[in-house]
Parts: C-alpha cells; structure tokens; sequence
C-alpha cells in the first residue's frame, strides 16, 4: 500500500511540476509579448515626435526664409534713410568746412 502511495505521491509531484512549467513558460510568453508591444509602442511614439519636430522645424525653416526678403528690403530702406541723413547734414556744414579749410591753406604762419 506504500508502494502505491509512493507512486501517486511521485506522480502528483510530476503533474505539479509540469503544471509550473506551463505557467512559467506561459508567463515568459506573455511577458516577451509585452516586452515587443512596449517595443512597437516606442517605436511610434518615437516616430510621431520625430515627425512633429521635423514639421516644427521646416515651418521655422519656411518662415525665416520667408522674411529674410522683407529684412533685406527693411535693411536697404533703413540704410537709404541713414545714407540721406548724412547727406543732409554735410550739407548743412559745407560751407563752414570749406571756409575753414580755405583759411587755413591760405593763411602764412610767420
């Protein structure tokens, strides 16, 4: 009577042991899925912020480059003003420049 009860005893440790194998290879199972779908979700999430940046980043592009014609014609106008500003005021001391200049060339030190 031992004897069978040795025997179902070892075989219920056998049918335990082979029901902890199935759950821990499902378990690793489960958790590679897991593992590649966390992956895969990386991945896109990865992606999507890829591509947003790279929008961000042509829409900068695009308007810099944009109003780099209107900076131009801004700096050629503001440079035309200055250009008439120094214009005008040489010409308003001209003539005392030119009178001093005369005195001194013509004047002799003796």
């Amino acid at each position: 009577m031992d004897s069978v009860r040795g025997q179902g005893g070892i075989q219920m440790l056998l049918t335990a042991e082979q029901d902890a194998q199935h759950i821990v290879n499902s378990a690793r199972t489960a958790k590679t899925a897991r593992l590649r779908q966390a992956k895969d979700e990386a991945e896109r999430e990865v992606q999507l912020y890829r591509t947003n940046m790279e929008a961000e980043y042509q829409k900068m592009i695009s308007d810099t480059s944009g109003s780099s014609g209107s900076n131009v014609k801004r700096l050629e106008e503001e440079t035309d003003a200055k250009i008439k500003n120094l214009k005008e005021s040489s010409s308003k001391v001209r003539s005392d420049i030119v009178s001093m200049l005369m005195k001194y060339v013509t004047t002799v030190k003796t």
